[in-house]
């Protein structure tokens, strides 16, 4: 009877709590048993290594949520203090309904591609504010809405394929125009260089960005961007 108290005692003395109970019940088994049980009585220490490995998983687990310094302002908090959930509205409907971003939804209601916008499935849309427009200058944004290819364009270059995670965001692509752009990090504050955006004065900033609605991940940026050529 001396084996089974023996096999008890080589168990490592990191295992405690719950995990006693199936070492107990495998040493009193042990005592009825053959002299293969030691063998089965190997399996909760197996178990017990995978279990003390899963929080480690959870604990490196990527962080979700907005960024952007401008997110209260830009999507402010609903009166119960909860967050605005954009996740059932397509995408126009979601830009439309906020005030800061009202030239872009004159720009594209102009340019005709509301129902375009809400058709995509999966894309990023990259919103300019009313600031970034405003700081074009007073001409500029009547000159664009009374030119329908060049305001097309311009508004489909700020459409991504994808629905792009920040780090995801990071890195060349082609927009809806077809053409190429290039997004440099870090992740949880990405940028466009300044000879990428039409004023070409500053680089282009996110102001709230990672924010989904029901067919696409918006990114708030605080400069209009040119597309290439």
């Amino acid at each position: 009877m001396m084996a089974p108290r023996q096999t008890r005692a080589a168990v490592p003395s990191r295992i405690g709590g719950l995990l006693a109970v199936p070492v107990l019940l495998a040493g009193i088994a042990g005592c009825s048993g053959s002299d293969d049980e030691p063998t089965a009585r190997a399996t909760p220490s197996a178990t017990a290594t995978e279990t003390s490995a899963a929080p480690t998983t959870e604990a490196v687990a990527a962080p979700t949520g907005p960024i952007g310094p401008g997110c209260d302002l830009v999507f402010p908090a609903a009166a119960d203090g909860a967050p605005v959930d954009l996740t059932a509205q397509p995408v126009s409907a979601a830009v439309g309904a906020n005030p800061q971003l009202s030239t872009l939804t004159a720009a594209v209601g102009a340019a005709n591609l509301v129902d375009v916008l809400n058709a995509r499935e999966e894309v990023t849309v990259l919103a300019p504010t009313n600031a970034a427009f405003d700081a074009l200058g007073p001409d500029a944004l009547p000159a664009l809405l009374g030119d329908g290819p060049r305001l097309t364009s311009l508004l489909t270059h700020h459409v991504l394929p994808g629905r792009l995670a920040p780090a995801e965001l990071v890195g060349e692509h082609v927009t809806l125009n077809g053409d190429p752009i290039t997004v440099a990090g870090p992740p949880e504050a990405p940028t466009i260089a300044a000879e990428g955006t039409l004023a070409g004065a500053a680089p282009a900033t996110v102001v709230c960005g990672d924010v989904p609605t029901a067919n696409a991940t918006v990114y708030v940026i605080d400069q209009v961007l040119a597309p290439a050529g």
